[in-house]
């Protein structure tokens, strides 16, 4: 076989997922005063249809975590290409987040982007922690469908689209 073995566990998972794509969404919330938070996130999926639930993992020690644990629902955006620098910000200091007037207050009072390509409105059904980080699992409320372009993609450590990689 063509592969190189590599025996240390910790550098083993970060080589194969350095090489396995993920879509970009952001998760957006409120905190217990209402103040908008929200981060980017590569790990949001699907768990299934019947009943609508998605997940999405968050490290213990993010700047949202605590309100996270507090909230009762959350707003995940599926982005697009055109949402790259969108992804940047809610990745970077949190201070600054939402000092943009690029949201607007949406379902359930939740922090919403514009020009993403949808938004699943969900309530917080479970919150998994293990180590230092927890697995959050969603049941979906509600939709909202945008436009459909190219997603947004994370890949070796950078954003993509899928004309990227073609």
């Amino acid at each position: 076989m063509g592969f190189a073995a590599e025996t240390n566990p910790v550098d083993a998972l970060k080589m194969v997922f350095r090489r396995h794509a993920s879509g970009v969404s952001i998760i957006t919330l409120n905190a217990e005063n209402g103040d908008p938070v929200g981060f980017t996130a590569t790990s949001m999926t699907s768990l299934g249809a019947t009943p609508p639930l998605a997940s999405f993992n968050v490290a213990s020690g993010a700047s949202t975590w605590a309100h996270l644990c507090k909230a009762k629902y959350v707003a995940i955006h599926t982005l697009t290409e055109a949402n790259i620098q969108l992804a940047q910000k809610l990745a970077a200091d949190h201070t600054k987040r939402f000092l943009d007037d690029d949201w607007k207050s949406g379902p359930n009072g939740l922090p919403i982007f514009e020009g993403v390509s949808s938004v699943l409105i969900c309530r917080i059904r479970e919150i998994h922690s293990v180590e230092s980080n927890a697995v959050v699992v969603v049941e979906v409320i509600e939709g909202l469908v945008g436009v459909e372009a190219n997603p947004l993609i994370y890949h070796q450590r950078t954003y993509k689209t899928t004309t990227d990689i073609v």
